[in-house]
């Protein structure tokens, strides 16, 4: 059973599959190709559904989509919804990450709590199907970047009970505990009901 992931990262893609695999072995995980839609929701869970009503709109298949991002304690929840997009539009993820890293240069260790949290939306064309689930992964932030895997907000993102950051974990780890990983344990028993025939 096909079911389209409306991103057209691939290294997301590679993630989800990963995700999902073990669980849902039945499930083919591809990329979206259709044009991007306008995420103007204000929170994950709207922009998530806006982004899976279209790639299911624009394929006809059921259709997953994320929307994720690093919410820190200090701002006040921010960057939030903002995460990709933190330094301006076009700036990339390393951009992001230095300017979240210079507006906390002055904030103690104590007060440098964060967490990623990730809403997954699964839409379903065919019976009008829509659901919203989540997961949250909580940590601190660094200092300074570590690691060279994963992406985004990773290299300074400690999660709870790590010495290290979620971008000195291997894959596998991140997969097994990340907010992803949290939202997608919700997301299997909504897949399962909803997109697997009977």
């Amino acid at each position: 059973m096909r079911v389209v992931l409306a991103t057209h990262n691939a290294h997301k893609v590679a993630e989800f599959q990963g995700i999902l695999g073990a669980a849902l072995p039945e499930l083919e995980i591809v990329a979206y190709d259709g044009p991007e839609p306008v995420e103007d929701g204000t929170t994950f869970a709207e922009n998530a559904l806006i982004k899976a009503r279209a790639a299911a709109a624009h394929t006809g298949l059921p259709a997953l989509a994320d929307d994720s991002g690093i919410c820190v304690d200090v701002l006040g929840g921010a960057p939030g919804i903002f995460s990709a997009r933190w330094a301006g539009h076009g700036k990339g993820a390393q951009a992001n990450l230095d300017l979240l890293l210079d507006q906390l240069a002055d904030i103690a260790p104590e007060h440098r709590a964060a967490h990623f949290d990730c809403h997954i939306a699964v839409v379903v064309p065919s019976t009008g199907f829509e659901q919203v689930v989540s997961g949250r992964w909580p940590g601190r932030l660094a200092t300074a970047a570590h690691g060279g895997g994963g992406f985004g907000y990773d290299p300074i993102f400690v999660p709870d009970g790590s010495g290290v950051t979620a971008a000195e974990l291997s894959a596998d780890e991140k997969n097994a505990v990340s907010h992803r990983a949290r939202a997608f344990a919700a997301a299997i028993p909504v897949l399962r009901m909803s997109v697997i025939p009977d």
